[in-house]
Formats: structure tokens, sequence, C-alpha cells
């Protein structure tokens, strides 16, 4: 009989829609000299994001953590073959796709802010930098998009809104065990924290 469990912790919630959020604000504005401060914020938030991704993915709750994502290659391959004969292995947290796709994201979210820095304060080739920066960013965007695409091949799959269940935090599960706190002081405090660097340095 399947129940309702939490899995999704309120900081994980709030650095997810965050991350998109700030990294789509930053892609679009970062042609336009207009925006460029807006690009610049966004740019911080990003790594800020990041950072605590790195600390959350070691210290947070079960799903959260690295370990519960972190697949072999056997593992990976043998998850994108169930899902060309449709009957991919379901799995609570982040599946075997979803955890290689969130390795890439932080680690080119990572490559876009030290490349970027690199050009906001005149470190190293400024060429390079701008070229590194692109690319990293390009490719981040292929991630996403990819992301985006197995989210919903996923959710059809397994009839399961993975996409509200990362609003919610809840998914459904016959023998899963959930997380037994949210952490919504801690998910609140990220909030309140990105929202005020916003303000201050747009203002």
């Amino acid at each position: 009989m399947l129940q309702r469990i939490l899995v999704w912790d309120v900081p994980t919630r709030v650095f997810h829609w965050s991350l998109a959020l700030s990294f789509a604000g930053a892609y679009v504005t970062a042609e336009s000299e207009r925006y460029r401060d807006i690009h610049l914020a966004l740019g911080y938030v990003l790594l800020g994001l990041l950072v605590f991704r790195l600390v959350w993915g070691l210290v947070g709750t079960a799903y959260a953590r690295f370990s519960a994502f972190t697949f072999t290659p056997s593992q990976v391959k043998a998850y994108l073959l169930g899902l060309l004969s449709k009957q991919p292995q379901h799995y609570v947290g982040h599946n075997p796709a979803g955890g290689v796709a969130i390795f890439a994201l932080l680690a080119l979210g990572l490559l876009i802010s030290v490349s970027g820095l690199g050009l906001e304060w005149e470190i190293g080739d400024e060429d390079f930098m701008e070229e590194l920066h692109e690319i990293a960013a390009n490719l981040m965007l292929v991630v996403v998009l990819v992301h985006i695409a197995g989210v919903l091949i996923s959710s059809v799959l397994h009839r399961e809104n993975l996409v509200r269940a990362m609003f919610t935090g809840y998914k459904q599960s016959a023998t899963a065990v959930g997380i037994t706190r949210a952490h919504v002081g801690l998910g609140v405090v990220l909030l309140v924290a990105i929202v005020g660097f916003l303000g201050w340095y747009l203002v």
C-alpha cells in the first residue's frame, strides 16, 4: 500500500528552484550591458547556492546527501535501458540519470561561477575566461533541458508528478522511509538571504 512520505526538505527545494531561476535569469541577461548588474547579482546568487548545496550534500537529510544519488556507470546504464523498455526501476530519491544530471549541473555551475569571477575581477586571460564562461553556460543549458525531459519522461512512466514533489516535498512509496525533519527554518533563512542579497546588490 502506497504511503505519502516526506522526501525533499525545504532547503533542498529552495535551492532547486532558486538555482533554476538564477541560472535562467543570468543566461537571458548575459548579452545585455543594460542588465549587467542583474546578471552579476544572479551570478553571485548562483555561486552562493552551489556552495550551500555542496555543504548540504554532505550534512543534509537522507535523500539530499550525495551518497544517496551516487551511482556506478552500470547502474546508470541499467536505468537508461529500463527507460527504453518502459520498465525503469523506481527510486524514491534521485534516480541514476538524475544523479548524473545533478553532479553535471554542480560542476558546470562552479565552472561558470569561477570564469565569471575571473572576468569580473580581471583574473587570467580575458578571452579564455569569456569563452570558458560562455561554453560552460551553454553546456549547462543543455543539461538543464535534458534534465527537464528526463523528469517529464520519468513522471509519465512512473505515473508520478516529480515536479509537484519538488514543490511539496512529498512522494508516494510502499516501502521507503521518509525524512523526519523538513528544516523549514533553514529553508526560510536561505530564501531570505537570497532575496536580501539581491535587494542589497541591486538597490
